[in-house]
């Protein structure tokens, strides 16, 4: 018997939608926030607001686009967490509102395990375990995968993400929100050891991105109180050294995990996933330990409903239903 579920995500600034039948994703709808890059960052009330003016919008347009009518529908799957809070209530708000006017199960998805197992987006087989590495502006973990409902955090961030830590650099150098993506771009005509940074000492697996911020607010000010137009003569360089720098303090503690942890194959997703050199050094990394090294797909890496849908659908073969009352959660 065919099975179809709708799934929603509204985590934070992204309002998406996508319908998977029989583990295949049909639709993948997304709709981006373009009002926090004037504003340096995503701003929460309007974030929130943006959601409940889009959402029917984009969940009509995944319904029609996949050919799929409410009641084909078997079950329907929501972000639950983490995330924005107001953003995720009026996700899961409206998903709930859709199981109960329908009488279908509700299904709750947690957004990292969603992200951790988005490499496996219109796959039937999965390899378990593995080691899954997830970056992004919210989030920067390293799991631990037996399966998809038995899944050990080996480390995290202790302060900012590695997205955030792009984002805040970019700041610094006067690059628009979000700036991760500029840098990839100005990095490509930059000298990644023209400037070095300090590393951040951290024992174990977890992570921590606040110091490398902080050191290179004092870099940027220290050389431009020396000449005023350094970053303008120097962009493509600093671009170039931070980006190396952040990309290293992650490959770093996954070599760790991949060295305490023997496994054959590692998952990378989340936005950060799409930048163009940790996808290089992912790579080599693939041929330096001989492991495969599976990213998520780019469409696939930044906040979208398709990694729902197909966690979902693992949940769903289980009878692993929502209760009504279930809370969403900022953090994990």
């Amino acid at each position: 018997m065919s099975t179809t579920i709708l799934a929603i995500e509204t985590s934070c600034d992204d309002t998406s939608a996508s319908v998977i039948s029989d583990d295949i994703i049909k639709s993948n709808i997304v709709s981006s926030q373009l009002d926090h890059s004037k504003l340096g960052g995503v701003v929460p009330e309007i974030a929130s607001r943006k959601h409940q003016k889009n959402i029917t919008y984009i969940v009509n347009r995944a319904l029609i686009e996949s050919s799929t009518k409410l009641s084909m529908l078997n079950a329907i799957a929501c972000t639950n967490g983490p995330g924005l809070l107001g953003s995720l209530l009026v996700g899961t708000s409206f998903a709930k509102s859709i199981s109960y006017s329908l009488g279908i199960p509700l299904i709750c998805v947690d957004h990292i395990k969603a992200h951790a197992l988005s490499h496996t987006i219109n796959t039937s087989k999965v390899d378990f375990p593995f080691i899954s590495l997830v970056v992004s502006g919210g989030h920067t973990q390293i799991m631990y995968i037996e399966s998809y409902d038995n899944i050990k955090i080996l480390g995290e961030t202790r302060d900012d993400a590695v997205g955030e830590a792009f984002d805040k650099c970019g700041k610094i150098m006067g690059l628009d929100y979000p700036a991760g993506p500029l840098i990839d771009v100005l990095s490509k005509d930059g000298d990644p050891f023209k400037f070095n940074f300090p590393n951040t000492k951290v024992p174990g697996m977890d992570f921590s991105f606040s110091g490398i911020k902080t050191s290179f607010l004092y870099f940027i000010n220290d050389n431009l109180n020396a000449n005023k137009n350094f970053i303008e003569e120097n962009l493509n360089d600093i671009a170039s050294s931070i980006q190396y720098k952040l990309v290293e303090m992650v490959i770093d503690k996954l070599k760790i995990a991949l060295n305490e942890y023997k496994v054959s194959n590692i998952a990378v997703g989340g936005g950060v996933a799409a930048n163009s050199l940790l996808r290089n050094r992912l790579m080599k990394l693939e041929n330096e330990m001989n492991i495969k090294v599976n990213i998520s797909d780019i469409q696939y890496c930044t906040d979208n409903a398709a990694m729902i849908a197909n966690f979902s659908r693992f949940m769903y073969k289980d009878k692993k239903f929502s209760r009504y009352d279930s809370v969403p959660f900022s953090k994990n």
